[in-house]
């Protein structure tokens, strides 16, 4: 059984790759270390959409102001892309706990306390609403790929389901991420999964450390 009475002793060095101050209370587990480490990867990756976004907007506006040739096709991928951006950004603030708390009392509870609110938060709140999402969010998108779903704006995109998709896939990476952060908070309160040692994995390379 592990030690739950103090803080030290319990919280795990977090993957290199994720900011410390996501793991700075809970304590990592392998199970929660392979899915932040993950889902922190798919977040980076997924950050570059933003670039994207103000590319699209720019071409956009060049062509309407410059040359007076508004294309609605760029004006859909805008909210298409834009969409994308923060569905996946949903899990990466959980990862790296940048989302917003509203509980102000959060930074007073023991550490126990903290896994406790956790755990009911995750179950109680959290989990039933991805759930219902999910329930819902695959028909969803199973019904616009049946039907060939295509825009209704003259000169609109195809594949309507495409984007349509990005909302189950946004929910089932945050679907992910609270998996990951339920583990921690188990792992204060009942011992397992095993929380992992400070120091018992070696720390990955930070991106662009390499070169």
């Amino acid at each position: 059984m592990a030690d739950t009475g103090g803080r030290e002793g319990l919280t795990a060095t977090a993957p290199s790759e994720v900011p410390a101050r996501a793991h700075a209370r809970l304590p990592a587990t392998r199970l929660s270390r392979a899915l932040d480490t993950g889902l922190y990867r798919v977040g980076r990756v997924a950050s570059w959409l933003w670039l994207l976004l103000i590319v699209v907007i720019l071409g956009n506006v060049v062509l309407r102001y410059t040359f007076g040739e508004g294309r609605i096709e760029l004006e859909e991928l805008q909210w298409h892309i834009y969409a994308l951006g923060f569905l996946i950004a949903l899990s990466f603030g959980v990862v790296t706990d940048d989302h917003i708390r509203v509980d102000i009392l959060h930074e007073r509870l023991s550490l126990r306390q903290q896994a406790w609110v956790e755990l009911y938060g995750t179950f109680l709140l959290l989990l039933p609403f991805l759930l219902l999402v999910l329930i819902y969010a695959i028909p969803f998108v199973a019904y616009s790929f049946a039907s060939g779903e295509v825009s209704q704006a003259p000169g609109g995109l195809p594949l309507r389901w495409l984007i349509k998709a990005a909302l189950p896939l946004g929910f089932f990476l945050l679907l992910a991420a609270a998996i990951a952060r339920l583990t921690r908070a188990t792992a204060v309160l009942f011992g397992f999964p095993a929380p992992l040692e400070p120091g018992s994995e070696q720390p990955e390379a930070r991106p662009g450390e390499s070169g």
